[in-house]
């Protein structure tokens, strides 16, 4: 389904499906006032269109200056780097063609980046100094009038007890957003631990790394080879369990920046968002709805 002229008759039918799968839906709403929605993976197929838009997602995972100028209308990209290097001479070259690009929001730096040096095998595949970091951030602050710098920080403890200390915060690595990435539902919990995402990001604001920074990251994969801190594996939360999952991030962070729905596109043999029919009617309703007060 592509965004266009008969949007409101479909939000109307997708209002419709709402109300017998989980009653969310209410006469009269008004319009949504739309924040920044990003699904990263696979966003884009063979011809180049941008298929997240379908479920109302405005933020694109971009990996090309020709990706970011096919974009849709009001669709703004976040462009992919995973280097953390410095603003060496790769770096200024893989950025520089972004530079007056009106679609562009921002760049993310680098994924689960590991400020730890070395361990007994050597070197962490992650390794990332914060002073790259800021390296980076800096010269992007420096030669872009409005882009943002992104990354999803690693927790170097356990889903139970949570830590970041030590990794990255505005401070050490001027940074702009920081990615925080629970991922509740898993085959040892038998459900899903919701109390998780309290605990990451209060470690995250106990590290030095304030809620207005702070980017909620939504489960909606499971199964394929990911294994969990516990030796499990991720189960794809249901409907009712992705709405919970939405409203405890509501609840603690109610006004993102921008959030994280992790995955459009599978990456492990996992089932992501693209496969998962019910899981996509909650997000085109999420993405588009009417901002409210958190619960």
């Amino acid at each position: 389904m592509r965004v266009s002229a008969d949007h409101g008759k479909r939000r109307a039918a997708a209002c419709v499906t709402f109300v017998l799968m989980v009653g969310l839906c209410f006469p009269g709403q008004a319009a949504p006032k739309r924040g920044l929605h990003y699904a990263p993976n696979g966003n884009f197929d063979a011809s180049g269109i941008f298929l997240p838009a379908e479920l109302g997602f405005n933020l694109a995972d971009v990996r090309s200056v020709g990706q970011l100028d096919a974009l849709p209308n009001q669709v703004k990209g976040l462009a992919w780097i995973g280097q953390c290097n410095g603003a060496d001479t790769a770096f200024r070259d893989t950025v520089r063609p972004y530079i007056g690009n009106p679609r562009l929001f921002g760049f993310f730096l680098v994924d689960d980046p590991d400020p730890r040096r070395s361990d007994v095998r050597g070197v962490h595949p992650h390794a990332c100094k914060a002073e790259d970091l800021k390296a980076e951030s800096d010269w992007i602050h420096a030669n872009f009038s409005s882009a943002k710098t992104f990354i999803v920080l690693m927790n170097l403890s356990s889903s139970r007890t949570p830590s970041f200390g030590g990794t990255y915060a505005p401070r050490n690595s001027h940074v702009d957003f920081f990615g925080v990435d629970p991922y509740p539902c898993r085959t040892e919990l038998d459900g899903c631990d919701f109390e998780m995402i309290d605990r990451y990001v209060t470690a995250a604001e106990s590290s030095g790394v304030p809620g207005t920074t702070i980017v909620p990251v939504f489960q909606a994969f499971g199964g394929g080879n990911w294994k969990d801190d516990s030796g499990g594996r991720y189960v794809l939360p249901s409907a009712q369990e992705e709405q919970e999952i939405l409203a405890h991030w509501r609840r603690l962070i109610p006004g993102p920046a921008f959030d994280v729905t992790y995955s459009w596109g599978s990456q492990n043999g996992d089932i992501a968002l693209e496969q998962a029919r019910d899981l996509q009617a909650i997000f085109y309703y999420y993405n588009k709805r009417e901002d409210e007060a958190p619960q």
